[in-house]
């Protein structure tokens, strides 16, 4: 029971490694898109300045197009796509919210 027993804490063990890099990736990925939607809130304010709609799909499409080209895997690919339809509708969302002047960007 001992050798099992090791085995068993051997692989809680990696299983906290893993976790120890997703926890430091998912802080990248946070201060990553904290910076996108300030710099989303930025392109709002130059929209609205020049007249232009918070919706743009060609340049969706060019977000598609760049993201989607980071991998070959045909299953990240489709896991890439679905996240970044969800960055895209909060990015949309929040850049309305900036131009109707309901978002505050500056911290607390």
């Amino acid at each position: 029971m001992p050798e099992s027993r090791t085995i068993n804490n051997d692989h809680w063990r990696e299983l906290e490694e893993w976790r120890g890099k997703i926890d430091e990736i998912d802080r990248q990925v946070a201060a990553l898109l904290c910076q996108r939607l300030l710099f989303a809130g930025n392109i709002s304010a130059v929209k609205s300045r020049i007249g232009e709609n918070v919706l743009q799909p060609e340049r969706e499409k060019e977000v598609y197009i760049n993201v989607l080209s980071q991998t070959d895997s045909p299953v990240m690919s489709q896991a890439l796509e679905r996240i970044y339809h969800s960055i895209l509708n909060e990015s949309r969302q929040f850049q309305q919210e900036c131009k109707t002047g309901e978002q505050n960007l500056s911290p607390h």
